[in-house]
């Protein structure tokens, strides 16, 4: 199976501390980032990963969302074909929620980056019917990577 082409741009913004940082950056090897968007996109992308604090992704899920909180992963999707796109992950939510689920920091942004991969190439949650379909995208290549079902 040959898997689309991908241009990534992996970018760290301002975060707690340098021991945060660099905690954060060794979840998130590139080659495992290229991999986990590879593995989940259906045509070739350019997509931007960006990992952020609580104040930047609260105001961007504020002002683009209209929700006043920080949250998991924000996609930003432009194009679908090929695949242009902005994923924000915002860190402590990111460890919060890993912490809660009992998962390792690297499989919770495994997770995250294949549900926003997903969103940016149309597939949404809203509705209970679609959730399950995309939920059970998710854990199929969540397998194909090597991790357990995020579910």
């Amino acid at each position: 199976m040959m898997l689309p082409e991908l241009t990534l741009s992996l970018q760290f913004g301002k975060l707690k501390d340098a021991a945060t940082t660099a905690k954060h950056r060794a979840a998130l090897p590139r080659h495992k980032v290229i991999r986990w968007i590879r593995n989940t996109l259906e045509v070739d992308g350019e997509i931007t990963v960006r990992i952020v604090d609580a104040e930047e992704g609260q105001t961007l899920n504020r002002e683009y969302r209209h929700k006043d909180y920080a949250t998991n992963v924000l996609t930003f999707d432009y194009t679908q074909e090929p695949v242009t796109a902005d994923l924000v992950l915002c860190a402590p939510v990111i460890k919060q929620e890993a912490k809660e689920q009992k998962k390792t920091l690297e499989a919770h942004y495994a997770h995250m980056i294949v549900h926003g991969t997903l969103h940016a190439q149309g597939w949404d949650h809203e509705l209970d019917e679609d959730a399950e379909v995309m939920e059970l995208r998710e854990t199929e290549i969540m397998a194909r990577l090597g991790f357990k079902n995020p579910y």
